[in-house]
């Protein structure tokens, strides 16, 4: 049975264009939950006839991205707690004498570790180790906490599990996990984002130059958890090898995420219903509202519209809209949300890459990276960010927008700068 409409497509345009604005500028307000913001304006959508309850939670909602992000959600707070990290940071700590070299490799722990876990996870994780490190040296806090958030924003785009905007991109491309590193014949996305991420490492050595004051840290004994790691190595065996375009109606990778998180939780051993309060539902809700959202947009024309006007701007050169995709993502994942401009964004780019006839992975991959780093260019752009600079607030320290930008922009904007000239040589020459 057909759901019933109550204006006519003329008017359901224009609704559906004043409840994309709407609820994009609530989500960038951010003065209340932007759960409800999204989940909101889906049900408008709904109760006002221009889309179904049917379409909207079993064709626009992309279950695949929620069960990969919740089963990694949850296997990234079982992994904090076998204590593997704080071995690791342990070990190599121990064995480190000068502050420049300690804090980069915090940084690139974090980095790491942010590859496959929650941003603000892996800064509640390393927090403890840079507040002991900064103490005990009487360094700047503000320097070690900002620089473990931003490194920890700067993997988004590493491997296939890093953030939702990268599960996005492969559950509606239908990449695989090793498609990040090696993908129709070139070095693909992850491979690039670590070239960049390396360069960027070496800017940031560079601003911790001065940092020469001795350290000393003694091992200590840390009990550890091996299942987490065992989990983890299983699931991307998973996702890389099991041939799921060949499954037919068990095409679905979000088994993986789905098997994960149980598994996750039977081996808790008694802490699954912590794990569970948690884990960050906030996102899974936000996300299941902006997919409908933007399927309705898409579905309505609003984004062919879109694609148009771009394909009349004059502009033909494919060079030119990479510099677009790249830098205006950049600027705006600064002050807003990154999930939804990738719902957005994604069929944009395959549009103006129909229009011009290239490789539209070019623009996907210049528009993630874009949208992953450019929220480190202010202190509220990343949620990892706003948590660390809290901690800071809470020990009397004052953040100013001028230290942060001189840490962050050299470093975020080395590495899309590196990016984006490799995938201008690679992907569009």
């Amino acid at each position: 049975m057909s759901w019933y409409h109550v204006f006519s497509p003329d008017v359901e345009r224009w609704i559906t264009l004043a409840v994309f604005t709407a609820t994009f500028a609530l989500i960038l307000y951010r003065r209340f939950n932007i759960a409800y913001a999204s989940l909101g304006a889906a049900a408008f959508l709904v109760l006002t006839g221009i889309t179904s309850p049917a379409a909207a939670l079993l064709r626009s909602v992309n279950w695949d991205v929620l069960a990969i992000y919740w089963g990694y959600g949850m296997l990234a707070i079982a992994f904090r707690e076998s204590n593997i990290p704080a071995w690791v940071a342990n070990r190599v700590l121990a064995r480190i004498k000068k502050e420049k070299y300690a804090l980069v490799f915090l940084c690139a722990l974090a980095m790491v570790l942010s590859s496959f876990m929650a941003n603000p996870v892996v800064v509640i994780m390393l927090a403890p180790m840079a507040i002991e490190i900064a103490t005990r040296l009487r360094a700047s806090l503000f320097l070690y906490l900002s620089a473990l958030a931003i490194s920890s924003n700067m993997v988004t785009t590493v491997t296939m599990v890093a953030d939702p905007p990268a599960i996005i991109l492969a559950a509606t491309t239908g990449m695989g996990f090793l498609d990040f590193y090696w993908f129709q014949g070139k070095v693909s996305l992850g491979t690039l984002s670590i070239i960049g991420i390396a360069v960027a490492l070496l800017v940031l050595l560079l601003q911790f130059r001065k940092l020469n004051s001795q350290v000393s840290i003694g091992q200590e004994k840390i009990r550890l958890s091996f299942p987490p790691l065992v989990l983890f190595v299983a699931s991307v065996f998973a996702l890389s090898f099991i041939p799921w375009s060949n499954l037919g109606a068990w095409n679905h990778p979000g088994l993986v995420g789905l098997v994960l998180g149980l598994s996750s939780l039977i081996a808790a051993d008694g802490r699954a219903w912590g794990m569970l309060k948690e884990f960050d539902w906030n996102t899974i809700l936000f996300l299941t509202g902006v997919f409908i959202v933007i399927a309705v947009v898409a579905d309505i024309g609003l984004l062919k519209d879109f694609v148009a006007w771009l394909g009349h701007t004059g502009l033909t050169s494919p060079t030119i809209y990479l510099a677009i995709f790249v830098w205006v993502s950049v600027l705006l994942s600064s002050i807003i949300d990154n999930v939804p401009f990738t719902v957005l964004m994604l069929p944009v780019c395959a549009g103006v890459a129909q229009t011009l006839g290239v490789n539209p992975f070019a623009f996907y991959f210049g528009m993630l990276v874009g949208t992953g780093i450019g929220g480190n260019l202010t202190p509220v752009g990343a949620t990892a960010n706003v948590l660390a600079y809290g901690m800071l607030e809470k020990r009397g320290y004052k953040v100013e927008l001028r230290k942060h930008l001189a840490l962050a922009i050299p470093f975020s904007l080395t590495a899309v700068l590196i990016v984006h000239i490799l995938l201008q040589l690679l992907w569009l020459k």
